[in-house]
């Protein structure tokens, strides 16, 4: 039996581990926190298929929410699958939306154009000047807070897994055939030398969560609007996303200075995650701003008004992400594989990017 080694206990080195152990490897985890702290269990729980770039990505991203659904039910976790809808109210969003949804499926997305009456029996979004919106299918929502909490437990009653808590790795651990490094953004510990090289960055973001909606409120399919049309790459297929992209900096440069678009999901207890901003530099500013916060906030109550809108709680998350590579593979030594900059799509691609770790390294 190999042995195998992961460095980092957030998603990705999660997904490591089980797809190594389902090799048939016995894997010891390395976290240095007590827990997973970092941009794992401060995002959107968001499995994102319908944002991916068309060809690689987007065929990456379905694999990777199929084995997200696989690991999930096998483990008896929750999770909400019930796709995604971006929701449009103003004329150059529409085009968008109506060009995506007609060209979008001869490039593999599964989006349809809804109507102002459709997308209000999926949504609960505000009525007034709706146009319409773009549904997909392929998304589904996790909590996760609850499934990075939950998981470390589970795997370890069914795989030969084994979770060191609180072990910070300063150096390549010994005794191991492999080892995978998925430290998020620590750019300092294993080999600064190669993240210095590489040309890696950090992502900074803010993030808001309301308390638990009454019980009858549901928020349906994931939501964005029309500010995320021109964040997301799949959108760049569309011709007339430049002239929304320019209306957008025209007329809300504030928007485009914080790199804020605004989505909405609903965790396992009915709590909704809003968000967010993107603020680039190696050195991150621990000090969250409040104008960011009322930016994300203004713009969301012209689309969703929800029966308690009061903030519950308010954080930041920190990623890594090349400026110009999709993720970053570096193996800076034989048998060390570091695996890291997805760039925000970690939730959404980790699965995928475990099984080609252990299928790229022979396990």
């Amino acid at each position: 039996m190999k042995r195998v080694a992961v460095v980092g206990a957030g998603i990705l080195g999660l997904a490591h581990a089980v797809m190594a152990a389902r090799r048939g490897a016995s894997v010891t985890v390395f976290e240095r926190s007590p827990r997973a702290s970092g941009a794992s269990v401060r995002n959107f729980g968001m499995i994102w298929p319908v944002g991916q770039a068309a060809g690689k990505m987007r065929a990456m991203a379905m694999r990777s929410a199929r084995l997200w659904r696989e690991f999930l039910t096998e483990m008896g976790l929750p999770f909400r699958d019930t796709g995604s809808m971006h929701v449009v109210y103003r004329d150059d969003e529409a085009e968008v939306a109506r060009e995506f949804a007609e060209i979008g499926p001869a490039r593999g997305y599964n989006a349809e154009w809804m109507s102002p009456q459709q997308v209000l029996e999926r949504s609960p979004v505000v009525p007034e000047g709706l146009l319409g919106g773009i549904y997909s299918p392929d998304e589904i929502t996790v909590d996760p807070r609850l499934i990075l909490g939950s998981s470390p437990e589970l795997i370890q009653a069914r795989w030969p897994v084994e979770f060191r808590f609180s072990t910070a790795v300063t150096s390549v651990p010994a005794g191991y055939d492999q080892v995978f490094v998925c430290s998020g953004d620590d750019f300092e510990t294993l080999f600064p030398q190669h993240w210095a090289a590489s040309g890696i960055n950090r992502v900074k973001l803010q993030m808001m969560r309301t308390a638990p909606q009454p019980a009858a409120f549901h928020l349906g399919p994931a939501l964005a609007a029309g500010l995320t049309l021109r964040f997301y790459p799949a959108f760049r297929i569309c011709s007339t996303l430049p002239r929304l992209v320019h209306r957008i900096v025209e007329e809300t440069p504030e928007y485009e200075k914080w790199g804020i678009h605004v989505m909405a999901s609903e965790t396992a207890d009915g709590a909704i995650t809003i968000g967010d901003s993107h603020e680039y530099g190696l050195s991150v500013d621990v000090f969250n701003k409040s104008e960011i916060d009322h930016l994300i906030l203004g713009y969301l109550h012209g689309f969703l008004r929800l029966p308690q809108p009061e903030i519950a709680q308010q954080w930041q998350g920190v990623y890594a992400r090349h400026p110009e590579a999709d993720y970053l593979v570096m193996n800076p030594q034989p048998g060390v594989r570091v695996i890291s900059a997805a760039g925000g799509k970690g939730m959404t691609l980790s699965w995928a990017l475990a099984e080609e770790s252990v299928n790229e390294v022979g396990l």
